[in-house]
């Protein structure tokens, strides 16, 4: 019994919230020079809500709540942002298939995913 607890445990995925408590320390400065930058995530479904993060100076933090003024803004349901984080779906096919809608700066939305360690 303690072994299949012990692998549930680390088969576990992160909820949302884990996710955007984690981004800053998953942020890579080396790609991101020269990038100032505010992202509004607004994920639906369960545990979702919407974040911001914040790409200036070789930083990025992250706040609850909607930005005032983003440069890109995306949305996703919440299942959707999990798989796309585990690797289990690429965000290019869920904006195919019209399950992540980008608003703003798609430059900045096609270079996002290589300002993260995953």
């Amino acid at each position: 019994m303690e072994l299949n607890r012990a692998t549930e445990k680390e088969e576990r995925m992160p909820t949302v919230q884990e996710s955007f408590d984690a981004m800053p320390s998953r942020f890579r400065s080396d790609k991101a020079a020269g990038t100032s930058a505010v992202i509004q995530y607004d994920v639906s479904g369960d545990g979702g809500g919407t974040w911001h993060a914040v790409i200036k100076d070789g930083a990025c933090t992250v706040a609850q709540g909607p930005a005032p003024t983003p440069n890109l803004t995306l949305q996703i349901s919440a299942q959707d942002w999990l798989d796309m984080l585990s690797g289990k779906q690429s965000g290019q096919m869920l904006f195919m298939s019209g399950k992540l809608k980008v608003k703003g700066d798609m430059g900045l939305a096609m270079k996002l995913g290589s300002m993260f360690t995953m």
